[in-house]
């Protein structure tokens, strides 16, 4: 008898060590995955505001949120550094690519994850793919084939390389290749750049038009807001897509303009202020 209840609390140590080596240290082993960041031109990287190297970078870490900054080195002095949010998912890849320019509106990127579908996808070989852009309601195509406009997800994507493209008119054209594994859905973040040859409806370019609004006005200035893919327009709290939003706006609508920055335009609505972008407002005189 004693020999049995010795040998039964050996199997139950034992079953108990198992649970202990296969939740915890295993565990602990795969609670990492990759970040890779590219970009143009070469920048140094912080992560956490502590300094890791400069691109092109590519190394694991842990799972969890990461505040990742690019600063432009050598004789970039007059190009934009960014900054930005990413996470790392488990034995995952998290991609960034930027192409910076002079300011905010003319730099570009991309920021792609995979993650586990939440659901198991009726055929096998399907995956899919969810499209945000900045700005929102921009033309998702994946292999030249219209999807629809962001946000959006394209369901019952098969498995292999695909070319996700997004475009908004008054915006450069974002293409990226990407692989689509089944049973996993592919998060892309898509910045777009302001293609600031484009012409505005006064007939100028908006750089001629940022310096006609720059004289001396005597009339008052509102600003109209033009008409957006999404049926609203973002009031953000500064003068950057990173800016935190406050309120949306409507096409047609007319606010009191106060202030203007390089694709930007300050406005007091309901007894509040806030920026948007020129891109989608114009100046008016009343």
């Amino acid at each position: 008898m004693k020999q049995k209840l010795v040998l039964l609390t050996i199997l139950i140590l034992l079953f108990i060590g198992f649970i202990i080596v296969r939740f915890f240290i295993l565990n602990q082993q795969n609670v990492y995955g990759r970040l890779k960041i590219i970009s143009s031109p070469v920048t140094s990287i912080f992560i956490d505001n502590l300094a890791i190297g400069r691109t092109p970078f590519e190394d694991k870490y842990k799972i969890g949120e990461y505040l990742i900054k690019l600063i432009p080195e050598g004789n970039a002095t007059d190009t934009a550094s960014w900054q930005g949010k990413i996470k790392i998912f488990k034995n995952s890849l998290t991609y960034v690519n930027r192409e910076l320019g002079s300011s905010d509106i003319s730099s570009a990127g991309e920021i792609f994850t995979t993650i586990k579908m939440e659901k198991s996808p009726k055929n096998p070989n399907y995956g899919e793919i969810y499209v945000e852009t900045e700005p929102n309601g921009a033309i998702v195509n994946l292999d030249n084939d219209e999807k629809g406009v962001a946000s959006v997800i394209l369901s019952d994507v098969l498995k292999g390389d695909h070319e996700l493209s997004v475009f908004m008119p008054g915006f450069f054209r974002r293409t990226q290749k990407i692989n689509v594994e089944p049973g996993y859905r592919v998060n892309a973040f898509f910045k777009l750049a302001v293609d600031q040859s484009q012409k505005t409806t006064t007939g100028k370019t908006l750089d001629e038009e940022k310096k006609a609004t720059e004289s001396a006005k005597t009339t008052k200035t509102m600003i109209i807001i033009k008409e957006t893919e999404t049926g609203w327009l973002r009031v953000r709290d500064g003068p950057s897509l990173t800016a935190s939003e406050a309120a949306k706006v409507k096409p047609g609508e007319k606010y009191d303009f106060l202030d203007e920055k390089e694709g930007w335009y300050k406005i007091k609505y309901d007894e509040k202020e806030g920026w948007i972008s020129s891109v989608f407002s114009q100046k008016v005189e009343e």
